[in-house]
């Protein structure tokens, strides 16, 4: 019960990261083994790790997502507060309207001119299978002065918050 409890909590703690955050950079793997990363505004991470994005049906990522596994990783980096948040796991895309009617917002015109209607239109679900994540909890002159202190007497630089979890669900 306490492990559960224990990433409970961790997982609650990186959803309010990245809601904190909420643009991301999705890594796939592409048809000639390629690295490939593109922002992705997230709409919405469940208790459970789940995140889901709006894409197009036709848009690359959907083709290198099925054909690597499903695998990929989502980056989150807020510089100014020194929070950092990498999720790996697996994808898929999934064509539910209900979701969508749910997950629509203003918001998401920008990159989906055509509406929450457009048939193009679909998501992406991904489960965590693992995150790590780095947060300050310094303020920005604090972080600053400590590394200058590290750098002068050859400390290593060790501030804030590092933790992996893992997401058995």
């Amino acid at each position: 019960m306490e492990t559960q409890q224990q990433k409970s909590k961790d997982l609650s703690k990186i959803k309010e990261m990245v809601e904190d955050i909420r643009i991301a950079m999705m890594t796939t793997v592409d048809e000639g083994g390629h690295l490939v990363s593109r922002p992705m505004a997230v709409q919405q991470m469940d208790e459970d790790g789940t995140l889901w994005f709006f894409t197009k049906k036709n848009s690359p990522k959907v083709d290198q997502i099925e054909n690597n596994e499903h695998q990929v990783n989502i980056s989150f980096a807020d510089t100014g507060d020194s929070s950092y948040v990498s999720i790996s796991g697996s994808a898929q895309e999934l064509d539910d309207r209900a979701k969508i009617d749910e997950l629509w917002s203003v918001a998401a015109k920008p990159w989906c001119p055509e509406g929450k209607d457009d048939p193009e239109l679909t998501l992406l679900k991904v489960h965590t299978d693992m995150a790590e994540y780095w947060d300050s909890t310094s303020n920005r002159m604090i972080r600053f002065l400590e590394m200058a202190r590290a750098a002068v007497t050859g400390d290593t630089y060790e501030e804030g918050e590092n933790k992996k979890v893992y997401n058995n669900q």
